[in-house]
Formats: C-alpha cells, structure tokens, sequence
C-alpha cells in the first residue's frame, strides 16, 4: 500500500459492489458521474473508486467470459463482499441500498417512491410486510428493466408502461432471488403473461421457444405475429447479468410438462 492510503472498509466496499452492480463496465472511470458521487460520499478520489470497481470486474464470471479480466488486484476482503454478494443476492443488494439511503440522508422508500401514507390504515405487522413487497418489487423492476435497456427482451418493445419485470424462477417459490436480476426478464404484458403460464420459455443458449398449441392457431395474424414468428429466435441480450442456467432450466422442465 502507498503511502497514505488507507485500507477499505467493508461498508465502503459494500457501497462499491452496490454500484458496479448498477454499471456496465464501459461505464466504470474516475469522469462517470456516480463514481464521483460515491467518492463524495465515502472521502475517496474518484480515480481510487474506479480502481475498486475494476477490481470487482476482475471477479465477475460474466466479464471473464467475454474476455475482460478487469485488473486482477483484488484484495481478500474485496473477495470476501464479492462471494456473499453472489450466494445472497437479494440481502446484500438490499444491504447496499440502504446503506446508500442512510449515507445520503433519506429511505430506501423514498429513493423508489414508495408513499408510507398509502399505507397508514394497515395493521402494523402487515404494513412493514406490504411495504417490503411493494420494495422488493420495485427494485426489481428497476434492475431488470435497466438490464434490458428499458425494452422487451423478446419484440424490442420500449414503451416503460407496458413492460414487465418477469421472473424466471417465480416470486413465492423462490424467496433468496427475488431481487436477483439474473433470475428476470424484461418482457411485455402479453408475452410475461405467456411466459407465466408456462406457454413460452427460453431455453438454456437463450432461444424463444412457444408452446406446440400455438400451432393450432398458425392461421390467425395475431397468434402469427406476437408468437410463431418468435419460436426459435434468439432474445435480445441483457446489458450485464445474464439469467442463471438453474433458473431457465426449471423454467424449461416446467414447460416441457404442460
């Protein structure tokens, strides 16, 4: 370590991970704005921040795959946040954002619109579970939608109010990746409705694949077109976090049953 410097805190690295979380790696220099705010608010050069969240890319498995290696200077500690990061998802990402909250002088509720006063009339109990729903959904979407580029991951669809974070392996089933993006798609009401109801999947190399009953209705235009056209079309590649092969692989099981 250079003279000077001081060794990062797990609460600074929690607060790192939280917003590589949130960028892709051509967004990861000392000029991007978020990285100067965080610097701002953990007393870091903006420079040093960025070399953390390089250090982080070195560990991603997705990066590795596309060939990118980051820096390879990862501490121990930068390891340790990293693997709780991957085996908690939904707990650490939260952690992160209320960390980020309380740093900044507000609420998680607050920074995703959540009105407390909507929810002045339910018991105790059950107003801290309806909140902690309505959170977890929100960030979801936030996350997922963002991963998509804010459009459908089957047609290109971009319109925000028709979308839908869709999960893969679904919300009552599966309670430690509710928040996790890799276990969401970006998808409009239509094809999330399909997509829940097990009438369409993507399989494992990431090919829509529509239900055999489709083809009884290959006659009509509208089945034609929202469907049958996609059968065996790659989806639109996310912007960071590819979904889990467990997930989709459940998914499939699922599909192939009905």
């Amino acid at each position: 370590m250079k003279e000077g410097q001081t060794l990062w805190t797990k609460e600074e690295l929690t607060l790192a991970i939280n917003l590589y979380s949130k960028l892709l790696f051509g967004q990861i220099h000392q000029g991007n704005p978020q990285v100067k705010a965080l610097a701002d608010l953990i007393g870091r050069k903006p420079g040093a921040v960025a070399l953390k969240l390089v250090n982080f890319a070195s560990l991603d498995p997705v990066l590795q795959q596309r060939g990118i290696k980051g820096m390879g200077n990862a501490s121990k500690l930068d390891k340790v946040v990293w693997n709780e990061y991957l085996q908690n998802w939904d707990e650490k990402y939260m952690e992160g954002e209320v960390l980020l909250a309380q740093k900044t002088h507000t609420t998680v509720e607050k920074i995703y619109n959540i009105n407390l006063d909507d929810y002045e009339e339910t018991e105790g109990r059950e107003t801290t579970r309806t909140v902690k729903v309505r959170l977890n959904q929100s960030i979801f979407r936030d996350v997922v939608l963002s991963n998509y580029n804010n459009q459908c991951c089957i047609t290109g669809l971009s319109i925000p109010g028709l979308l839908v974070a869709s999960h893969i392996a679904p919300w009552s089933k599966d309670k430690n990746n509710r928040l996790n993006p890799q276990n969401g798609f970006a998808l409009n009401a239509l094809h999330d409705k399909a997509f829940d109801k097990y009438m369409i999947t993507v399989t494992e190399d990431f090919k829509i694949k529509i239900a055999a009953s489709f083809y009884t209705y290959k006659d009509v235009s509208s089945i034609k077109q929202n469907f049958i056209d996609y059968d065996g079309k790659p989806l639109i590649e996310p912007r960071k976090f590819y979904p889990k092969t467990e997930f989709l692989r459940l998914h499939n099981e699922i599909f192939a049953s009905k």
